[in-house]
């Protein structure tokens, strides 16, 4: 823990301020392009400063909110004066600027990891090392992790917006229009690549210590598939121009194959592998332990015990071999600047409104999950109880639930990604992540240090069967769920991912690049509004091409050079 403040501290050096261009940055503390990126230590603060512009100030702006309330397994929620969660659920954006978070800090990940790539390269960092093949590995690591975030932040802001402006050197044009969609993806696909070619095949868990919560080689080869899936998806089912080929900004492109040998590669020779439970993923399995008490007697009688989030440590036993890419939280201060984005809010704003339960604490109440979800998921798939909080039941410690405290109540929360606390000894109850470090703020608001997890393990295997169209990788995520084997089918691989990745803000550019977007919205059922019976629907518009607006700040600083997405 001291590490991630550590980092969050050191990465302020690199914070953008200007409004008026996004790819500046202010120079503290004298440094500046021509004097620093000279020896191992400036380029690690670098890296860290590159990783910060993934905190956003703005939480619906998060990928990881604003892409659950966008899908279909998440409402808006919440209570009667938050509105905002409800307008990123019902595809509104009354304030012209929901995401604009998202795009401006995406850009300054974009500058800093630039400045990376281009400095790094003339460096010479031979007297800090022993040998010249160690500086080499330095230099090679650093290159290909800065390309693997450039790509991701491309990827972040493809995503959401489609098409945007390429600058891809420090000294590039910055009133640059908007890229197409395809020229977009080729950057993302060619920096993906050279990071693969790059960095060094270590194995996990040979990584070291320090370099959890860092990509690497099997992020990104992950990353390729994935990015190759939404692309594919999304270019042949909604822009109607099928196609089976990424392409590369060099000329070319990967195929179907190209892409199945990096996956491959990940999966026979990263370390990385499923845990043995599901549940043992999330840190509801580790309260009993944390707490000394049967406080989730379910989770005892299953002898479920928490991977952690930290790799290997003698903490978690065997360790987490099956989280491959994270966004690492701290705990946040209200003295920091931007402290509270440094704790998951997703955990926080999804939390159960206004009851302070044990061992799920209390939160904002938005994101309730849609009843069907729960309804429509068979009691066998022990995923089912694994991902979704059902109130008033004692064996979840929800039977002391009160309801009516919120909006679009349904009587289910997720479970993933929630307040986790239990009895401190002392007669309070207090958070489990708070305990667990001795962190001296026990504000609720600012206990929430669970990872947020970008890739897993078993995406790779559901990616490797959707794109060989076989079995084996889907089978083997279902085998971990007690489930048995089924033949390969697109509709399989959409309920498995369904209900693999609930509430990781994966299912919702799922529906998108399956073109099943334009029809999973025409639905309506009962909900509780703080207590009052209503009925929800969302009204999605097909014509928006399942993209968000460009923030309207950004179109009036461009002075018209960027166009606004259809629909908005």
């Amino acid at each position: 823990m001291k590490k991630i403040i550590y980092i969050l501290a050191i990465s302020a050096i690199f914070v953008a301020t200007s409004c008026s261009d996004y790819l500046d940055s202010e120079n503290l503390y004298g440094k500046n392009t021509s004097n620093f990126y000279k020896t191992p230590t400036d380029i690690n603060e670098a890296m860290a400063g590159v990783y910060n512009a993934i905190y956003l100030p703005n939480p619906m702006s998060e990928e990881q909110i604003a892409a659950n309330l966008l899908d279909t397994g998440m409402l808006g929620g919440g209570g009667p004066d938050d509105k905002a969660a409800k307008w990123v659920d019902n595809f509104e954006d009354p304030l012209e600027d929901t995401y604009r978070d998202l795009w401006v800090q995406s850009y300054f990940g974009i500058t800093r990891a630039n400045a990376i790539i281009e400095k790094t390269e003339a460096a010479d960092f031979s007297k800090y090392f022993t040998t010249v093949e160690e500086a080499k590995k330095f230099k090679d690591q650093a290159i290909g992790e800065a390309m693997f975030m450039r790509a991701f932040f491309y990827f972040r802001l493809a995503k959401f917006f489609g098409g945007v402006p390429l600058i891809v050197k420090l000294d590039g044009d910055r009133t640059v229009g908007r890229a197409s969609y395809t020229e977009t993806f080729a950057q993302i696909a060619s920096d993906l690549k050279g990071a693969i070619a790059l960095m060094p095949a270590t194995p996990f868990p040979s990584i070291p210590t320090a370099s959890y919560g860092h990509a690497n080689k099997w992020v990104a080869e992950a990353y390729l598939g994935r990015v190759y899936l939404f692309y594919t998806g999304y270019m042949t089912n909604i822009e109607q121009k099928a196609t089976t080929d990424l392409p590369l900004v060099e000329g070319g492109a990967l195929s179907a194959t190209d892409v199945t040998s990096y996956l491959n590669d990940c999966m026979n020779n990263s370390g990385h592998a499923l845990a043995s439970d599901f549940r043992n993923l999330w840190p509801y399995s580790y309260v009993n332990e944390s707490a000394g008490q049967n406080v989730l007697p379910w989770a005892a009688t299953e002898n479920l015990s928490w991977v952690g989030q930290d790799g290997i440590t003698p903490t978690f036993g065997t360790g987490n071999y099956e989280t491959m890419f994270v966004q690492r939280f701290s705990f946040g201060d209200w003295n920091w600047t931007n402290g509270p984005s440094y704790t998951n809010r997703l955990a926080l704003f999804t939390g159960m409104r206004d009851n302070s339960l044990v061992p799920f604490g209390t939160g904002w109440g938005m994101g309730t999950v849609n009843p069907k979800l729960w309804s429509n998921w068979s009691d066998t798939d022990p995923r089912k109880v694994g991902s979704i909080i059902q109130v008033g039941k004692a064996e979840q410690g929800t039977d002391a639930y009160v309801a009516d405290k919120g909006d679009h109540e349904t009587g289910f929360f997720n479970k993933k990604y929630t307040s986790i606390q239990h009895s401190n000894g002392s007669g309070s109850n207090v958070g489990m992540f708070v305990q667990m470090y001795d962190w001296s703020n026990t504000d609720m608001q600012l206990m929430h240090a669970q990872d947020f997890i970008f890739m897993r393990f078993a995406d790779v295997l559901l990616m490797h069967s959707e794109i060989t169209k076989t079995p084996d990788g889907m089978n083997a995520v279902r085998s971990r769920a007690k489930l048995p084997a089924i033949g390969y089918s697109l509709d399989a691989i959409k309920e498995e991912r369904l209900h693999e990745f609930a509430f990781e803000a994966l299912h919702w550019f799922d529906i998108v690049r399956w073109g099943d977007v334009n029809t999973a919205f025409n639905d309506s059922f009962p909900v509780r509004n703080s207590g009052t019976g209503a009925m929800y629907s969302v009204k999605y518009r097909a014509e928006t091409k399942g993209l968000m607006p460009i923030p309207e700040t950004e179109i009036r600083l461009s002075n018209g050079v960027y166009t606004q997405n259809p629909g908005w």
